[in-house]
């Protein structure tokens, strides 16, 4: 079974990710709203939306918001934590919508969890056919070229009272990160696959799809994406008019 179906929807995953927390959220959708003009009432998807934090302030700025994530559990949180969003369970490489909404994002490195670089590709189209013509599509990825720059090869975490030995490596054009758990008297072993895209190449991915590419930035704060500085990259892009 695919990493990302058994890992997702535990409570370890929320535990070790506590840290990305509302105010980030918060900060990341005041940006995208500012940066693409999307108004109140404007109809957004969110792709793999996971337990709902940005959905949370997509609403509360008034948009019309659909999430959409493969694991059960995150979307049964999402709808008691976000009761005005429309949230489903859905393969983001699968098709969701046609030229129904007005901005399409994917946050959180939501890409390239397979081996097989066609899923993303199968991922970015569902986002193209979503958007009518001149909306916008944000995609956050990891900066795949710092993170091998500083790569922590081994760590050990606590969140509540729970333990969580890491250890991260570049295998196969994929970074893979594996996550020993343990709980009292249990433990459990989980892993994050991610391939190692760069920029060049996510952004290639991204036109593929037939999206025009504006600019490339860091996030949630707006600045210039550079490679060597940059803790993010965030494409910008939209669908073209007719």
């Amino acid at each position: 079974m695919a990493w990302y179906r058994t890992w997702f929807g535990t409570p370890y995953y929320k535990l070790l990710y506590g840290h990305r927390d509302h105010d980030d959220a918060q900060a990341w959708v005041r940006t995208i709203l500012g940066r693409t003009g999307a108004a109140p009432g404007a109809a957004v998807l969110d792709m793999a939306c996971g337990r709902g934090r940005h959905a949370r302030w997509f609403v509360d700025a008034g948009c019309r918001v659909t999430g959409i994530d493969l694991s059960e559990e995150s979307i049964a949180e999402a709808k008691r934590e976000v009761p005005d969003a429309d949230f489903r369970v859905h393969d983001i490489r699968m098709p969701f919508a046609d030229r129904q909404f007005d901005l399409v994002v994917c946050l959180f490195t939501s890409l390239g969890y397979s081996a097989d670089v066609d899923d993303d590709r199968r991922a970015l189209r569902a986002a193209f056919a979503a958007l009518r013509p001149g909306g916008w599509f944000v995609l956050d990825f990891m900066n795949t070229a710092r993170v091998l720059k500083e790569l922590v090869e081994a760590e050990c975490v606590r969140s509540g009272g729970i333990r969580f030995t890491i250890t991260r490596g570049l295998e196969q054009g994929q970074l893979v990160k594996r996550i020993a758990v343990k709980d009292g008297e249990e433990e459990h072993l989980f892993e994050e696959r991610v391939a190692a895209l760069m920029p060049e190449q996510v952004e290639a991915l991204v036109r593929d799809a037939g999206f025009v590419v504006h600019e490339r930035t860091d996030g949630p704060d707006p600045e210039p994406f550079d490679a060597a500085r940059s803790h993010r990259l965030v494409v910008w892009a939209q669908r073209p008019l007719p």
